[in-house]
């Protein structure tokens, strides 16, 4: 029998000192466990989608009348970011922890990929793919005391995404509201009229309209920007989730406290802080200790949470795939019409010629798939993923596996590595940066590690760069960081979604850009037919593979440790494009 909760953590009630000392003492006492379980859960289902659903969603169920509430929820993540959650001004990683506890999606993602309903109660979608009729739940209301959410404030908030140029979706948020052919009709409170100028694909819509992962949005009060100004806004939002922010310090915490009477879920507990906590053994220690209650957890510290005490793990397949980007590859020229400032073909990875039938381009196309046979991906899952996943070599596929080719496959191949490079003018090798992008996922920033390993055996010169993804994404935005990254992500409602990186004018990039992705994945992207659009898809992703303009390492499951105060029962992802720590807190009940 597990333990009941007698009292509240006090650690929320310290002073800011002691609580810093606690943190220095986390880092300081923490061991990392190194033992590997003996196999993974055998539960691995996937789930895949034929098309887009059009029809109308029942709304989300309310809340249950009386809840148990207490207490407060610590739970440690190695890095949350600067707590700023104004559409204009938020950003990765810290969407993916503001969008799942502070705000909501207009949608969330059910386990088939399709579309439930949250702060949208339904929608419906013209026959032509162009004008589509949003409806919003009634009585949703603002933290904070701001009043009823409207259709304006949906509005509102979508714009402020497009226009502050931060969100990885930035673009297209404003191609799908404001497009110069179509643009957005407010019909009344609860009724928003979208004509897009162009079909659209429903998946491209919601996956920028769920509730969870970095690249979803939320909703927030146009009236109290209005009030007290964007900034002020942007550290205390009034949003609509189920829990509001009450404090934050940057690279120490977030304190959220639970919403009263919240329209959809009020929290059991009264609050959820998020402790930055880098390194793994720090959050091991806490969590050994009972002061955290959760953590983001790497896979051979699963043993020592097993040992915990009352502990308990639940585990999620299709959680996160990690891609291997090759940046610099600016071919054509940028969104503006001109030359890319940072286009340099003496990087070996790199092609001096943009014609896809030149020596050049074949030269840099062969130093890449080098680059991917040196790496031992099944080995990287066997390891540092203790099996919990599996090998992948084309990103983005991930839960669509039935769907792809089945000659996407790099063999790992050392010696011939070596010689490839070699027979590309490289006998000793080049120099390459290649960086994690540190956005919570299991094993993102070793698995960027053993491939920089895996690249100097084969005699490449590798400068590893440990940095916060805060400092890396304005680079990669500004299309001038050059060499190579990790980039782990949840799953894609349709695989092309993540292909929207290679676009030009996208406002993330995955480092490649190139007028024939302009031109075949907006294509597949704008194709409304199923049976074409799994075509196109395709037709992008052989073009990605042929060419290894970028690739990806593997595919992860989740497992989130849960200590002896909560209960695993009833807890459940809001949204399953988000399962790589653990979500959903307001499902969370005390023991």
């Amino acid at each position: 029998m597990l333990e009941t909760i007698s009292k509240r953590p006090l650690i929320k009630h310290l002073p800011k000192a002691i609580v810093l000392l606690f943190i220095a003492l986390l880092f300081a006492c923490g061991s990392s466990a190194t033992a590997t379980p003996v196999s993974p859960s055998s539960a691995k289902p996937t789930a895949t989608t034929s098309g887009a659903p059009t029809a109308m969603p029942e709304a989300t169920k309310e809340a249950p009348a009386a809840v148990k509430r207490g207490g407060i929820i610590n739970m440690g993540q190695k890095e949350t970011g600067i707590f700023e959650a104004h559409p204009s001004m938020s950003s990765s990683p810290r969407i993916q922890f503001t969008s799942s506890t502070v705000g909501e999606g207009l949608i969330t993602t059910a386990t088939d990929f399709s579309a439930a309903p949250m702060l949208a109660k339904s929608w419906s979608v013209s026959d032509d793919f162009l004008t589509w009729t949003w409806k919003f739940q009634e009585g949703v209301q603002f933290h904070k005391g701001y009043g009823e959410m409207h259709a304006s404030d949906v509005l509102y908030s979508y714009m402020q995404w497009h226009e502050g140029a931060k969100h990885a979706r930035a673009g297209i948020i404003g191609s799908y509201f404001n497009h110069p052919d179509g643009g957005s009709t407010i019909i009344d409170d609860y009724t928003l009229e979208v004509n897009t100028g162009v079909p659209w694909v429903p998946a491209q819509v919601f996956e920028f309209m769920r509730n969870a992962g970095g690249s979803s949005s939320w909703t927030v009060s146009e009236k109290q920007s209005e009030e007290i100004g964007i900034e002020a806004a942007s550290k205390d939002i009034a949003a609509t989730g189920p829990w509001q922010i009450e404090d934050s310090e940057s690279g120490v915490s977030w304190t959220l406290s639970a919403v009263q009477d919240h329209w959809r879920q009020t929290p059991y507990f009264d609050e959820l802080v998020y402790w930055t906590i880098p390194e793994e053994s720090a959050r091991v220690a806490g969590f050994q200790t009972g002061t955290l209650d959760s953590f983001d957890m790497a896979f051979d510290s699963l043993t020592t949470v097993e040992a915990v005490a009352g502990a308990q793990v639940k585990g999620f397949a299709n959680a996160g795939q990690a891609g291997l980007n090759f940046y610099g590859q600016l071919y054509g020229v940028d969104k503006d019409g001109n030359a890319y400032e940072h286009y340099d073909c003496t990087n070996a990875w790199v092609s001096c010629d943009m014609d896809t039938e030149s020596e050049e381009w074949a030269k840099a196309v062969n130093v890449r798939k080098a680059m991917n046979i040196a790496i031992d991906r099944q080995t990287i899952v066997d390891t540092l993923l203790s099996g919990f996943g599996r090998s992948l070599a084309v990103r983005d596929w991930m839960g669509h596996d039935a769907r792809a080719n089945p000659d996407w496959v790099y063999d790992y191949d050392p010696d011939l590595a070596k010689q490839m490079i070699a027979d590309a003018g490289f006998p000793d090798g080049f120099s390459i940066t290649l960086t994690p992008a540190i956005r919570g996922a299991v094993a993102e920033t070793e698995a960027c590690e053993a491939v920089a390993q895996y690249w100097e055996a084969i005699g490449l010169d590798v400068q590893f760069k440990n940095t916060p993804y805060a400092t890396l994404r304005p680079e990669i935005i500004a299309r001038n960081y050059i060499g190579a990254t990790c980039h782990t992500v949840g799953v894609r409602l349709s695989p092309i979604v993540g292909a929207s990186n290679y676009e030009t004018r996208s406002t993330f990039s995955y480092g490649t850009h190139h007028p024939w992705l302009d031109e075949n994945v907006r294509d597949a992207a704008e194709e409304v037919d199923p049976v074409k659009a799994w075509e196109k898809n395709l037709k992008v992703y052989n073009w990605i593979f042929d060419n290894s303009m970028a690739s990806a390492i593997y595919v992860h499951d989740a497992i989130w440790p849960i200590g002896k105060r909560i209960s695993i029962e009833g807890w459940e992802p809001t949204d399953w494009s988000e399962v790589r720590t653990a979500v959903a807190f307001e499902y969370a009940r005390p023991n």
